[in-house]
């Protein structure tokens, strides 16, 4: 009698076990890029955390840079419905919306892992801080930039990224106190302000 089921094993792989093995390489990735940073992490490193040869993560990802990519884009995901979430509203109080859902996120325990290591493999990388800069201003700043009415949208949505970056690394990366430890509502109502004003605040006289 015919073995149907080791001839079923031949070739390739079903579409479900495929998909499983590429979210397998890229929870192993963000672990190991969480863990060890951008530059001390390898693709045998993430393909033994995976638990598959080294020669399927290039087969399903390229290189290291494009791993990072997919682990980055996978984790950032929350952030871009965070973004579909903050535009909902009139921009008056945009800054409000925005500071509260990004702390949200650092917050969670469940989305701070693979936010920190997104930003400490970017602060110590330059392909890794290329990759983010894409993700952050491709998917997340220019969306943002395109709802607000003035000449200098793109600068403005990206000086309120940064006001939001440079306080969660300092209270959740460097943990600065006492920024670190102070509570989340007070830092949100400090920040939220400055987020506004860089968005829809003041604006440049004509010369």
């Amino acid at each position: 009698m015919t073995d149907t089921s080791a001839g079923r094993r031949r070739g390739r792989p079903p579409r479900t076990e495929s998909a499983d093995t590429r979210d397998r390489i890229l929870d192993a990735a963000r672990e190991e890029f969480s863990e060890r940073g951008y530059e001390k992490t390898s693709v045998r490193g993430i393909a033994k955390s995976a638990g598959v040869d080294s020669a399927l993560v290039h087969h399903y990802f390229g290189t290291k840079e494009q791993v990072f990519e997919a682990a980055v884009e996978v984790a950032f995901a929350p952030a871009l419905k965070v973004r579909d979430a903050v535009l909902e509203g009139p921009l008056d109080d945009v800054g409000e919306r925005m500071t509260r859902t990004i702390f949200g996120l650092w917050e969670n325990p469940v989305t701070r892992r693979p936010l920190l290591a997104i930003v400490r493999s970017a602060v110590n990388n330059d392909a890794a801080a290329a990759v983010f800069r894409r993700l952050v201003t491709a998917q997340l700043m220019r969306r943002i930039a395109g709802e607000i009415d003035a000449p200098d949208a793109q600068l403005r949505a990206e000086l309120a990224a940064a006001q939001l970056v440079g306080v969660a690394m300092m209270r959740y990366v460097i943990k600065i106190e006492p920024i670190a430890s102070a509570d989340v509502e007070q830092i949100i109502t400090r920040v939220a302000p400055v987020v506004q004003g860089h968005l829809t605040g003041w604006q440049q006289a004509d010369s």
